[in-house]
């Protein structure tokens, strides 16, 4: 019988995890229904995790490192702070968008009964997606685009535009798509006065 060497089955692992969080009327996710769906025992399971809070976790991570690499990318590549705010958002709805699963983590409904550490590290994520949001605004107040007093207000306005999209498309069924007329609202929430 092949082995599967550690990291692989880790990864194989969350991505079933994830795959189980796409269905939208699944009922909680225990580690025996992942056991069955990897084909490994819960034993094993634990071998890699030593708590279902630990491969939430290992979501969370997944999730921290793809947005947070591709923010720094747009912010190196597009010198506009406007711009900059526009692709951020674009960046958070289509990621969310291709990983529905993931939804579920970003919004907290699958962490609700699980370690109070994971909602807080879902706060830290969006402590820094806002943070992300004033650096993007304060470029555009250096390039005479928005007054300085319009940062914190349309950060926030736009972090609880993201948020309130993958509401949407999760309590949808994962139907009503994050990116659908986005462009246009997002056009409006960056308007200049």
């Amino acid at each position: 019988m092949a082995t599967t060497k550690p990291g692989v089955r880790k990864l194989q692992i969350l991505q079933a995890l994830a795959g189980m969080l796409e269905n939208p009327k699944a009922e909680k996710i225990t580690t025996a229904a992942l056991a069955a769906k990897t084909q490994i025992s819960e034993a094993a399971l634990y071998r890699h995790f030593a708590s279902k809070a630990q491969m939430f976790e290992g979501l969370i991570e997944f999730i921290e490192s793809s947005i947070f690499s591709l923010i720094n990318q747009i912010s190196e590549k597009q010198e506009e702070g406007l711009e900059q705010a526009a692709a951020i958002t674009m960046l958070l709805l289509n990621f969310a968008e291709q990983n529905p699963g993931m939804t579920r983590v970003l919004i907290g409904d699958v962490l609700m009964n699980e370690d109070e550490r994971l909602q807080l590290r879902m706060n830290q994520f969006f402590d820094r997606i806002e943070l992300a949001y004033k650096q993007a605004l304060v470029q555009a107040v250096s390039q005479s685009r928005l007054h300085e007093s319009e940062v914190r207000p349309r950060s926030a306005m736009l972090a609880s535009f993201v948020m309130g999209r993958w509401h949407r498309y999760a309590k949808s069924g994962f139907k009503v798509a994050p990116s659908e007329q986005a462009q246009a609202q997002i056009r409006v929430l960056l308007a200049q006065n």
